[in-house]
């Protein structure tokens, strides 16, 4: 009898134990559900974004509306020279916007940690399809340089999805190693030995404009992570005298880069595509000569639908078309980099400046060779030009940009 008085006597304060150890389990249960919901608000973007982010998104889709437009318009001769229908470019161009579109949103959803696990990975996917391109069955050589593959009918061009991977690569390294930042062999050294794998087969392929970007890229990315000055300047000299040793390796080679210098002189041979992209975008005057109206892609412009179709711009919407251009150009990158400097994350903050960055390089050379202020190297200008890698890879690198956005200091 007295065992069970006992026994009645603890039951109370076992109960008692066992209601506060469930309502502790309760209140950590329920602590872990409100850091779910939000991560989980986080994750899909319902917090309120900043400007910028819409202003990515603004400028984005309407240059690559503007860039269809012009598509169109410079390519429609030139496919109904070859034979085809006059839509055909633009119907192609449309599609592969569709597919960025896509590319765009995963990106935007794309969780940035997730990314980074890939990091280390996607350079070397990007070297390994520009090797491709010397494979007889794969590789497809294009105005001169064997930069494309073509897989089961698709040609695209490994080194435009090169030139981010890349961006993510160092924006990665670097900012896992953002106290080490004075150790070159840890931060500029693995990082420019992928760098210049990249950039020797570019050269291998001929392809010098995509040489330049990648190295400029690599550049922008370091001097945003805060990598010693001194280092990058002599790492610059030493690229440039290679740079130099290439260009006097051969008097093609020496013509092309120098051919700018000498338009009137050159204007029959090697100056011929920038004397006529000169005439047309004189033709345009202030106004333009309308959308369609433009004689330069009638044959006198080569490659006016890609490379030179800055020119085809200048001549059909004149020089208002031009500044509305520049300026949509110039949001993009100033709204890039206010997203770069606003973010809370390391990676992030190198991510989009370095896109940015891409975008500026890009834009300059383009344009540069176009006006003659440049040696024309054979680059797009991003979102307007025809070919649907350089378009994909702008389009998933803005969703990049607004992913970077939507996670403000």
């Amino acid at each position: 009898m007295t065992v069970a008085i006992q026994r009645q006597n603890r039951r109370p304060k076992e109960i008692t134990d066992r209601r506060r150890v469930a309502y502790e389990r309760a209140l950590l249960a329920r602590a872990g559900q409100g850091r779910i919901r939000s991560r989980f608000r986080e994750d899909v973007g319902r917090d309120p974004k900043p400007l910028g982010f819409y202003m990515i998104v603004a400028v984005s889709l309407t240059l690559v509306l503007f860039g269809l437009v012009m598509v169109l318009s410079a390519s429609s001769i030139t496919s109904f020279h070859k034979g085809g229908s006059p839509w055909k470019m633009f119907i192609e161009q449309a599609s592969m916007a569709a597919l960025g579109g896509a590319g765009m949103f995963a990106a935007y959803v794309f969780r940035l940690d997730y990314l980074r696990h890939l990091a280390r990975f996607l350079p070397w996917i990007g070297i390994g399809l520009m090797l491709m391109a010397f494979i007889p069955k794969f590789g497809v050589s294009v105005n001169g340089a064997r930069a494309w593959i073509d897989i089961a009918g698709q040609r695209f061009q490994p080194s435009e999805f090169t030139k981010l991977f890349l961006i993510i690569f160092g924006a990665d390294l670097l900012a896992r190693r953002e106290k080490e930042m004075g150790n070159l062999k840890k931060t500029m050294r693995p990082f420019l030995f992928v760098v210049a794998i990249a950039a020797a087969v570019s050269v291998i392929q001929s392809d010098i404009g995509s040489c330049i970007v990648i190295v400029g890229i690599a550049a922008a990315v370091l001097f945003l992570a805060g990598a010693p000055l001194r280092p990058m300047a002599g790492i610059g000299l030493i690229a440039g005298f290679v740079g130099f040793l290439f260009i006097r390796s051969s008097p093609e080679k020496m013509a092309r880069f120098t051919s700018f210098l000498h338009l009137e002189e050159l204007r029959e041979s090697d100056s011929y595509q920038v004397y006529q992209a000169m005439i047309s975008l004189s033709n345009g005057g202030v106004t333009g000569t309308g959308i369609g109206a433009g004689s330069g892609k009638w044959g006198y412009v080569p490659l006016a639908h890609s490379d030179f179709i800055f020119s085809i711009l200048a001549e059909e919407m004149g020089l208002l078309g031009v500044f509305g251009l520049l300026t949509l150009f110039a949001f993009l990158i100033y709204f890039g980099l206010q997203v770069a400097l606003s973010c809370r994350h390391r990676f992030g903050m190198l991510l989009a400046g370095g896109i940015s960055a891409w975008f500026l390089i890009q834009i300059v050379i383009n344009i540069g060779g176009v006006i003659g202020m440049l040696p024309v190297t054979g680059l797009t200008l991003p979102f307007i030009s025809y070919g649907g890698s350089s378009l994909i890879v702008s389009m998933v690198a803005c969703g990049l940009l607004m992913n970077v956005a939507r996670r403000p200091r």
